[in-house]
């Protein structure tokens, strides 16, 4: 929730053999009031519907000034745009037919369903926001967004969908691949070598920057929004004890296919294991979150990759590659994998996931699926998103 990442990209060949290039890339941060919102909503703080509908407007503008400001950059005219796609800016996502353990339900028991009091009937959604129909209008160019849905409804968790573009841009003949994306939340993708699309894994590992974010912000009085170069973590200590009790979250053992939010790692999981300890210093919580995004990433990839593949290389891109401790703990924890930056391979690390979902727009443009059912749980491929015309 830093901001808005617009990739400008130029795609060519087949579809199955897809090359992208990146024109130009951008980086638009949200008003720290608007960030507050955001944040406050996406962590269960009461609102009204009044307040999400003018969010989603607002978000609209911001999100078509992004995609105008990506094109002035490269000095292309949006005239020239086949399709932007929109992911939209989440402020809920649960992606299993189930209650939920550290969600709404569970955090206001005084308040019941509007349906039904039994939250165990919960069912799997998503929402995002960020009106489409301004950025097609403010644009002229048609845009894709709500990707999640169509994978939900057809009985997928909605999420990671970024695997399959990583499948079309990293897979190799030879080489096993995962790729670790390290946003709020930490994503990976398994691609054996010389693999289908069928054989492709891929799942949420846990909190990426979420934890070390919410707890930067808490420490500086929001005058930071994170820990740069993970310098004021690399000053402190691990704490062990919040340590060992957040990973023994159910999350972190259950089989894929999984996907978290803030619903599981937001402001509730960081006041319950990270604001407790009495006497610790800040360096040492940030230490300590530092700590569970590289040991529950290494945790994961051990349980479920692993042991039972072969892997020759760790790409990672995100936010979380700009954390140097972050990266050396990796490295460390998972000495077996050389770890590399997805630049190596033409994708810049911060524009990563913008350039994923200008593929999967392209793919919406063309009726192509998007999602891949070995990662996300759906029962068959899906065209994802809605196409909104200027």
């Amino acid at each position: 929730m830093d901001g808005i990442d617009a990739a400008l990209v130029r795609l060519t060949g087949p579809h199955d053999e897809l090359r992208v290039r990146l024109l130009a890339f951008a980086t638009v941060p949200y008003p720290s009031r608007l960030r507050r919102q955001l944040l406050g909503i996406a962590g269960a703080e009461h609102t009204t519907a009044e307040t999400i509908s003018q969010l989603n407007f607002l978000l609209g503008d911001l999100f078509a000034e992004a995609a105008l400001k990506v094109c002035r950059r490269a000095a292309v005219s949006p005239q020239r745009l086949s399709v932007i796609g929109s992911h939209g800016q989440t402020i809920f996502h649960q992606g299993f037919h189930q209650g939920f353990p550290q969600g709404r339900a569970a955090a206001h028991p005084h308040r019941p369903s509007p349906l039904r009091s039994d939250v165990a009937t919960e069912r799997a959604s998503t929402l995002q926001i960020g009106e489409p129909a301004i950025i097609a209008e403010r644009t002229g160019a048609p845009v894709v967004a709500d990707f999640r849905t169509a994978d939900i409804a057809a009985g997928g968790q909605g999420a990671p969908l970024v695997p399959l573009v990583d499948y079309l841009l990293l897979r190799d003949a030879r080489q096993g691949t995962v790729a670790l994306n390290i946003g709020g939340i930490a994503n990976v993708t398994l691609i054996p070598a010389n693999a289908r699309p069928e054989d492709v894994l891929g799942f949420d590992t846990g909190p990426g920057n979420m934890v070390l974010d919410a707890l930067v912000r808490r420490f500086t009085k929001g005058r930071k929004t994170y820990d740069a170069a993970g310098r004021l973590g690399a000053r402190g200590k691990v704490l062990e004890p919040p340590l060992v009790a957040a990973l023994r979250l159910p999350f972190f053992k259950r089989q894929p296919p999984k996907s978290a939010g803030r619903e599981q790692f937001g402001e509730r999981f960081v006041s319950r294991y990270f604001l407790r300890p009495r006497g610790a210093r800040s360096s040492d919580m940030l230490r300590t979150a530092t700590e569970l995004t590289a040991r529950s990433i290494a945790d994961t990839l051990r349980r479920f990759a692993l042991s039972a593949a072969n892997y020759d290389r760790l790409i990672v891109s995100g936010g979380g590659t700009h954390n140097r401790l972050l990266l050396r703990r990796l490295g460390e924890l998972l000495p077996q994998l050389p770890v590399y930056l997805s630049d190596r391979f033409g994708l810049p690390v911060d524009a990563k996931e913008a350039i994923a979902f200008a593929v999967l727009a392209d793919r919406t443009l063309h009726g192509l699926p998007g999602n891949l059912p070995s990662v996300t749980g759906a029962r068959r491929p899906v065209v994802l998103g809605k196409i909104v015309r200027s």
